[in-house]
């Protein structure tokens, strides 16, 4: 215990110290984020988080190939993934190009890691619904919702990081009980290495020391949430985790992008057009500072990870955690499209 304690508080320093390197770096090649009409910070942050937890992982899956299935493939995919996101970051590339390296990555996951979606468990009270070849295309579908999930939710400061640890946190729970202590440890990592970006992304070293994820460590973060979660509810006869318990793991972000996305559709946007309707910026109309904003987010988020967690450990029916999971949308749905005359409502009835 001793001896993974001292790795992960090794971790946590090289990821700090990769954090302060890459900034001179980002600096040097103007790989920074600068204020626009959506963007109201003040200054020029470099974009460095994603590459510093890539480092940081690559690092450690250098030293342990063999704490995953696949690490090889794994390092290679959030390498390119980090690549393509830099690039984005600096050029601003369609959205085109990232979806097409995404959907690459998840074939390449599926035909050399043998990692996919085959089976949906017993989603749908009639038996486990094993998907065959369907989940081919589902599996690719369900990478790059998870890797914009996260990249579209990372919109205030800690934000990503702080519902990401959530995340991995409440999957390490559940690999603990299932006695999978390897890849539990994995999860741990990740929040190792995540939480020097946090704080630094929070300003607690200072303004001066400020730095931002970038879409390179928004798809790093979303694409080895997917990884740990198809690991972890499809490897072999009896996973550690049923399929519909990692819906609610990734709850908030996933609720979160499909309610904006089909609020764009049905005015005539493109789905993936950016704006600033998003739960953490309603937050923020309705008067909540960025940093209460976090506190909440973090705390529904928590909540929702809490239940599947609960559910999953008292074995509540997985068609049950499924059609709670389809209210639960529904209302987070109704909530943002009607939060104003809820408010209005609200502010008159205490007027």
């Amino acid at each position: 215990m001793l001896f993974h304690l001292a790795d992960l508080a090794f971790l946590f320093f090289f990821s700090f110290a990769t954090l302060f390197l890459m900034r001179k770096v980002a600096k040097s090649i103007d790989l920074v984020d600068k204020p626009n009409a959506r963007k109201t910070h003040n200054g020029s942050i470099p974009l460095v988080g994603g590459i510093s937890i890539c480092i940081s992982m690559l690092y450690y899956l250098f030293n342990n190939p063999l704490i995953i299935p696949h690490s090889g493939l794994y390092a290679a995919s959030i390498t390119l993934l980090v690549i393509i996101g830099a690039l984005d970051d600096k050029f601003d590339l369609n959205f085109r190009v990232r979806f097409a390296v995404q959907a690459l990555l998840s074939i390449a996951m599926m035909y050399l890691g043998n990692i996919e979606l085959n089976t949906l468990g017993n989603m749908f009270g009639f038996g486990e619904v094993v998907l065959g070849w369907v989940g081919y295309p589902i599996t690719i579908l369900a990478v790059i919702g998870a890797i914009n999930a996260f990249n579209m939710v990372d919109g205030i400061d800690g934000l990503l990081g702080g519902l990401s640890t959530v995340t991995f946190g409440g999957l390490a729970i559940l690999l603990i009980h299932d006695e999978q202590r390897k890849l539990a440890f994995m999860c741990f990592v990740m929040i190792a290495v995540l939480l020097p970006y946090i704080l630094l992304n929070l300003g607690m070293a200072g303004r001066k020391f400020k730095v931002f994820m970038g879409d390179a460590g928004s798809m790093l973060i979303g694409f080895t949430v997917i990884w740990f979660l198809l690991l972890s509810s499809q490897n072999g006869t009896n996973p550690p985790m049923r399929p519909v318990t990692a819906l609610w793991l990734i709850a908030l972000p996933l609720m979160d992008m499909a309610a904006i996305m089909i609020r764009r559709v049905r005015r005539g946007d493109s789905p993936f057009k950016p704006d600033r309707e998003h739960l953490h910026h309603i937050f923020q109309r309705l008067g909540l500072t960025s940093h209460q904003t976090l506190v909440v987010i973090c705390l529904v988020a928590s909540c929702f990870a809490g239940f599947g967690i609960l559910g999953e450990l008292i074995e509540i029916p997985e068609v049950v955690m499924f059609l709670l999971f389809l209210a639960t949308f529904a209302v987070y749905s109704l909530l943002l499209n009607y939060i104003w005359r809820v408010i209005s409502f609200i502010r008159a009835k205490l007027d």
